[in-house]
């Protein structure tokens, strides 16, 4: 369980922000192809709460029916994965990685095991780098003076004012 009172997070563009009072429960990996496919990676890290719990509170987001008893929510702008929903369930999960700070949840399970990516237990061992856009005029700094990406804590309006 992550211990905060409160968590908010939301899409990358800042059109669709989520807030959940207290805590997140069951933080986990899903390995399960569906999820896979959902979040166009080796896997998702979702964590829950109840709904009575769980507010938007900026935009409206678009919701895909997996399968007949389990929806997924998603900005139709950026395309951010956020939500996790079994129909007709009291409970709502997020993307940990869509959390304002997703270090603060940390999973305490794998499930889906039996689709998980043969090799994810060696991604481990592979070099590791920094952030390196060499590639292009200027790399790292061109992208971080246009970044369009939302702040990770809660605006009053986004895009903000310029001036």
């Amino acid at each position: 369980m992550s211990g905060s009172l409160s968590h908010s997070g939301g899409c990358q563009c800042g059109a669709v922000r989520y807030r959940i009072a207290g805590t997140l429960g069951y933080p986990h990996l899903c390995h399960c192809r569906m999820c896979q496919k959902a979040g166009g990676n080796f896997f998702m890290a979702l964590a829950g709460c109840r709904m009575e719990r769980f507010e938007i509170t900026r935009g409206d987001p678009r919701w895909f029916s997996s399968s007949d008893p389990c929806r997924r929510g998603f900005c139709d702008r950026c395309g951010t994965p956020l939500f996790f929903k079994t129909v007709d369930s009291p409970y709502v999960s997020v993307t940990i990685g869509s959390l304002d700070k997703p270090e603060a949840t940390m999973p305490v399970s794998q499930d889906g095991v039996e689709a998980r990516i043969s090799y994810f237990d060696r991604l481990f061992s592979l070099p590791e780098k920094a952030t390196d856009r060499s590639d292009m005029p200027d790399g790292n700094n061109r992208i971080a003076r246009s970044n369009h990406q939302h702040p990770d804590h809660d605006t009053a309006a986004w895009p903000l004012a310029k001036d």
